[in-house]
């Protein structure tokens, strides 16, 4: 008896151990703790990410070591989003960001603990206009299509830039790569009713094995992101957000995005309801991440303006502590001017909120690092 109860525990270490694998065989070293200190963080808590926290701020542009973040709690976030649309062939991305000066902050992230995660509002290559422009242009990208060697180059410019995100000769830097996010809402060309389901499957398989098999990139785990906004958390709710997914074999994060139930003005649904919606969104993935042996996260999120002094506490906080609920990190959008921005300022009405925020046992900033990069070496 003792014999088989031991089989079993080793039967289920086994699983464990490989559900914690990146879904590419030949990951790098580094990559490889990074899932597994991401599994670790969310049993923790979550770490909190500010998108293009390095490039700009309110009222400032590429200026060395400032950050809204650090200006205001004394410390940079522990997960720092990038976007690598709308052309890699242009000298800066869509918020002009240049590309060169994104690989420089990056590297000084890698070098701080902290964690790198790039989105791809890649441009509309059918049409020419961005990745709003909803014309259908995914079958013209696929294999057979008239867009489709123009698709491989950009793929092999983002190879190329992701090649290089290097410290030293050998050593290359772990990325999170999210593309084709937001793929239920129908605002991106990738998006729902701009292309069948099938073919997003196709665009985001293609993607993946484009890059690992074709390109040798080996440093990347891959996040897959829907809306919130395009499901009802209803009894239908799970089976919604597989709407898209490309497979176990092709994704490492579970990931979400989810702007409208963290108080966004003008909504239908009551606060109260926002927040009971909000929490069973993060209960959803997380139930899906455990069953998988996937890592669950929330992608994106944030409140334009912060103009809830108290969001970061009453409104991202104490929902996500309030249940089991297990993601490795928030990611908060980017600060553009005084109107459009997700994080606060020095001088914003929540810096106070913000500052007990970082405080808390449970949120990670980039002091609370170590190496995320090292197994068993991500927090102090």
């Amino acid at each position: 008896m003792k014999h088989i109860f031991g089989l079993f525990a080793l039967t289920i270490l086994i699983q464990q151990t490989l559900a914690q694998t990146p879904i590419d065989l030949d990951a790098t070293r580094e990559t490889k703790s990074l899932l597994l200190n991401l599994h670790h963080i969310a049993k923790e808590g979550f770490m909190f990410g500010h998108q293009d926290d390095l490039a700009y701020g309110v009222k400032w542009k590429a200026e060395k070591k400032r950050s809204d973040v650090k200006e205001t709690v004394g410390t940079y976030p522990a997960v720092i989003g990038w976007d690598l649309g709308s052309r890699m062939d242009l000298d800066a991305n869509l918020d002009d960001v240049r590309f060169q000066n994104m690989k420089r902050w990056i590297k000084q992230s890698y070098r701080m603990g902290s964690i790198t995660t790039i989105s791809w509002h890649l441009d509309n290559l059918s049409t020419g206009g961005n990745s709003w422009d909803k014309t259908p242009s995914v079958s013209d990208l696929l294999p057979g299509g008239s867009k489709h060697e123009e698709f491989k180059q950009q793929l092999n410019l983002v190879a190329a830039w992701l090649d290089q995100l290097r410290v030293g000769w050998f050593k290359r830097i772990p990325v999170i790569f999210r593309p084709w996010h937001e793929h239920n809402g129908d605002w991106f060309w990738w998006g729902k009713g701009n292309c069948s389901e099938e073919e997003y499957i196709e665009l985001y398989r293609f993607t993946v094995d484009y890059l690992k098999n074709e390109k040798d990139i080996h440093h990347l785990l891959y996040a897959f992101s829907p809306d919130r906004s395009r499901w009802k958390m209803d009894s239908l709710a799970k089976s919604t957000y597989f709407y898209g997914y490309p497979g176990d074999e092709y994704v490492d994060i579970i990931g979400l995005d989810n702007y409208g139930d963290v108080g966004r003005i003008g909504g239908s649904d009551s606060p109260e309801l926002q927040r009971k919606y909000f929490i069973e969104s993060l209960e959803l993935i997380t139930e899906i991440a455990r069953e998988r042996g996937k890592v669950a996260a929330l992608s994106e999120t944030g409140l334009e303006g912060v103009t809830n002094e108290k969001w970061f506490t009453d409104v991202l906080l104490d929902p996500i502590l309030a249940n089991d609920i297990a993601i490795a990190w928030v990611l908060v959008w980017r600060n553009a001017n005084t109107t459009h921005h997700y994080a606060p300022y020095p001088s914003h009405p929540s810096v106070a909120d913000f500052i007990k925020f970082e405080e808390h046992e449970k949120t990670f900033f980039e002091r609370d690092m170590n190496n995320p990069y090292k197994s068993g070496k991500a927090l102090k």
